[in-house]
C-alpha cells in the first residue's frame, strides 16, 4: 500500500478548517466559514473536548474509519446526521479575500492561547517525536484519518508491552537506522544494507511523569545479541539464533533481526524492558527539519568537513535538510572524531529540536501542524501497540506531562575495549555503567524534582536511618510477587549463606504479582528492617511499616516485586549518578566542540 499516496484527492487541506476560538484559546474545527463569525458550540467541533474525541455525537466510534471513501464528511471529524452543515470551503476557494490559508486580519485581534501540558511532548532523533508533538496538540484530532495511514507497524511479540502506555515507569526505545531509502541518499549508508542501529536513544519515562532520562547507546558498543524472534508476513516466527561479542548496531537489520531484537538486546544490556520503539531513516531528519523551520545549533569553530558536506560557522546558525543529516552524521568535526563525541553533538541537535518546537509557532499554526505530522508519520515505523495515530496521541499526553527542564541527555558509560590492541569499539563500564542502569531500574532521577516531592521523598527515606540489627537476629518470611520463578527460594538461600540471615523463611508465591518489592515489619522491628533493606538494597519507599509492635517471633514479611532482578542483586541503585559522566539537559543550549 502507498501510504504517501493517501489523502492527495481530496480539495480540503484538514489544518485550513481549524481556527481559534478567542473565548476558549482552543482551536476548534470551523464548520461555517461566513465572515465575521465567531466559532460557537453548536457551529464548532471542539479539539479538546473529551465527548468529540470520543465520536459521541455519531453515537459510534470514529477509530479505523480511515478505511472510508474520500467523499465521506465523516472522515475529517464531521458528524453524518440530520442537522445541516453549510459547505466547507476547498482550498480553491473563489472568494475574494477568503482564501483558507488567509491568515486573521489585524483588526480581529486573538487571544493568545493558554499553554497546554500536552505541548510540552518531545522531538526525538532525527524527529522521530514529531507527531508525538502535533499529536498532542489542539486540533490533532482532525488529523487522524489522514495520518493514519502514514504509520508503519511492526509486530515484535513479547518483546514490547500490549499497553500503549502503563501505570509505572514507561522506556521508549528511539532507533535512527542508516538504511538508504529515497532520493538523496545514495551518499549514506552501506549500499545494498538492510540498515543498522546507527543511532539509537532509551527514553525512560518515570512513574510520576516528572523527570525523564534519554541515554545515548554508542553504535560500536561490543555485546551479546541475545536470541530473538520474528514474525513474517504468513504469520509464521523465525527463531534468529544468538551472536556473542558483536557490535551493538548489527542487532538490527543483519541477519533478518527487526526491531524487537535490537529492544531485546538493550534489556539483555540494561536490565530495562522497552515497551515500545519508534524507528526512523534518513529521510525523516531531511523532511522534519524542514516542516518545523530548521534548528538552531551552535558551534564553538567553524566545520568544514568534505566528507559529509558541512559547512557551518562558528556560532549560531540554522540547519534543515540535507544540511541537518549532514551534522548528525559526521564524526570527523568534533572531539576525537568518534562515534561518542558524535553522540554529543546529536543529543545538543535534539535538545535544541525540543526547545525550537516550543517557542515557535509550530504548535499554535494549524497549518505548520499538520505539514509536521505528515512528514513524521510517513517516516516513522513503530511497534504494533502503538501502530495507529489514535494510540500515539495517547502515548503522546503521557510523555507530554514531563517538564524538558527535567529531561537528562547522556551516553551510556563505556570504556575502551580490553579485548583491542588498538581498541575501536567498546563495551559498557563495568562499575558505572550498572550504577547507571540500577539507577534507572529504580527510577531515581536524575534531575532536580519539585520541592514537595523531594520532601516526601527525605520523609520517607528517613525510615532507613537509625541502628541495624545483626544479620543473626534478623527474622523474615519471604513471598515472590514478580516475574521470576523461584525467586522467594533463591532469595533465602543467599540471605542464608552469603548474609548470615538464618530466620528467613521461603513462603512460596505472594497472592498476586506486585510492581515494587515491599518490606512490612512492625516497629519494634524496624532496627531489623534496616539491616534487611542495607544487604538488599531495598529503597525508602519499600518500607511499609505498620502501627502495632510485633509479638514474640513473629517476622516481617518480604514481598519480591516485579523491580527484583535476581537473588545479591540491589533492588535499587544509588541516589546520584556515578562521577564523570556527562549529562545535559533538554532546556539548555550549548555549543559543539
Amino acid at each position: 500500500m502507498d501510504a504517501h499516496s493517501r489523502g492527495r484527492a481530496d480539495d480540503i487541506d484538514p489544518a485550513d478548517q481549524w481556527v481559534l476560538n478567542p473565548n476558549t484559546g482552543n482551536y476548534e474545527l470551523r464548520l461555517d466559514h461566513s465572515a465575521g463569525e465567531s466559532s460557537s458550540p453548536s457551529r464548532t467541533a471542539t479539539a479538546e473536548g473529551t465527548g468529540r474525541r470520543g465520536g459521541s455525537r455519531t453515537g459510534s466510534s470514529r477509530e479505523g474509519s480511515g478505511r472510508r471513501g474520500s467523499g465521506s464528511r465523516e472522515r475529517e471529524g464531521v458528524p453524518d446526521g440530520p442537522r445541516q452543515v453549510p459547505g466547507q470551503r476547498s482550498r480553491r476557494s473563489s472568494q475574494p479575500g477568503r482564501g483558507a490559508a488567509e491568515p486573521p486580519s489585524a483588526g480581529r485581534r486573538k487571544r493568545k492561547p493558554k499553554k497546554s501540558r500536552k505541548k510540552k511532548a518531545l522531538l526525538w532523533t532525527g524527529g522521530v517525536m514529531a507527531f508525538v508533538v502535533v499529536a498532542g496538540s489542539a486540533g490533532a484530532y482532525a488529523l487522524y484519518q489522514k495520518l493514519n495511514g502514514n504509520i508503519d507497524a511492526i509486530d515484535v511479540g513479547d518483546a514490547g508491552s500490549k499497553n500503549v502506555v502503563t501505570d509505572g515507569p514507561m522506556n521508549i526505545l528511539i532507533i535512527g537506522t542508516d538504511k538508504r531509502t529515497g532520493k538523496g541518499n545514495e551518499g549514506y549508508g552501506d549500499k545494498g544494507s538492510e540498515g543498522h542501529a546507527d543511532t539509537t536513544i532509551l527514553f525512560h519515562v518515570s512513574e510520576d511523569r516528572t523527570n525523564a532520562t534519554a541515554m545515548s547507546i554508542p553504535r560500536d558498543l561490543m555485546t551479546e545479541i541475545p536470541e530473538c524472534e520474528t514474525k513474517n508476513e504468513d504469520g509464521t516466527t523465525t527463531v534468529i539464533p544468538g551472536t556473542p561479542n558483536v557490535r551493538f548496531n548489527t542487532s538490527l537489520g543483519q541477519n533478518g533481526r527487526n526491531p524487537g531484537c535490537t529492544m531485546q538486546t538493550v534489556e539483555n544490556i540494561t536490565g530495562l524492558k522497552p515497551d515500545h520503539f519508534m524507528m526512523v531513516d534518513f529521510n525523516a531528519v531531511k523532511a522534519l527539519t524542514s516542516a518545523v523551520g530548521g534548528v538552531k545549533v551552535c558551534m564553538a569553530k567553524p566545520i568544514d568537513d568534505p566528507k559529509s558536506h558541512l559547512k557551518l560557522p562558528q556560532g549560531e546558525s540554522k540547519v534543515e535538510g540535507e544540511q541537518a543529516l549532514a551534522l548528525l552524521r559526521t564524526r570527523d568535526s568534533f572531539g576525537n572524531r568518534s562515534d561518542l563525541d558524535r553522540i554529543k553533538v546529536q543529543q545538543q541537535f535534539l535538545g535544541s529540536m525540543i526547545r525550537e518546537m516550543k517557542s515557535s509557532d509550530t504548535l499554535t499554526n494549524p497549518k505548520k501542524l499538520y505539514k509536521l505530522a505528515d512528514a513524521a508519520t510517513k517516516a516513522l515505523t513503530v511497534d504494533t501497540a502503538i501502530g495507529d495515530a489514535k494510540k500515539l496521541m495517547t502515548l503522546a499526553e503521557e510523555i507530554g506531562k514531563v517538564d524538558t527542564k527535567n529531561i537528562s541527555f547522556l551516553t551510556m558509560p563505556v570504556i575502551d575495549n580490553p579485548a583491542e590492541p588498538k581498541p575501536v569499539t567498546v563495551v559498557v563500564d563495568p562499575v558505572k555503567g550498572e550504577q547507571l542502569f540500577a539507577m534507572m531500574r529504580s527510577d531515581t532521577s536524575l534531575t532536580e524534582v519539585k520541592q514537595k516531592e523531594k520532601a516526601a521523598k527525605g520523609k520517607q527515606a528517613a525510615l532507613l536511618k537509625g541502628p541495624k540489627a545483626e544479620a543473626a537476629d534478623v527474622r523474615v518470611d519471604v513471598l515472590n510477587g514478580g516475574e521470576i520463578p523461584g525467586a522467594a527460594g533463591s532469595t533465602v538461600t543467599w540471605l542464608q549463606n552469603e548474609q548470615g540471615v538464618l530466620k528467613s523463611t521461603n513462603k512460596a508465591n505472594a497472592p498476586e504479582k506486585i510492581k515494587k518489592t515491599t518490606l512490612e515489619y512492625a516497629p519494634n522491628q524496624a532496627d531489623q528492617a534496616r539491616a534487611l533493606a542495607e544487604m538488599m538494597g531495598l529503597p525508602a519507599t519499600a518500607m511499609k511499616q505498620g502501627t502495632a509492635d510485633a509479638e514474640g517471633l513473629e517476622a516481617m514479611v518480604l514481598t519480591l516485586g516485579a523491580d527484583f532482578k535476581g537473588a545479591g542483586q540491589l533492588i535499587t541503585g544509588p541516589a546520584k549518578p556515578p562521577k564523570d559522566i556527562e549529562k545535559a539537559s533538554a532546556d539548555k543550549a550549548v555549543c559543539a566542540q
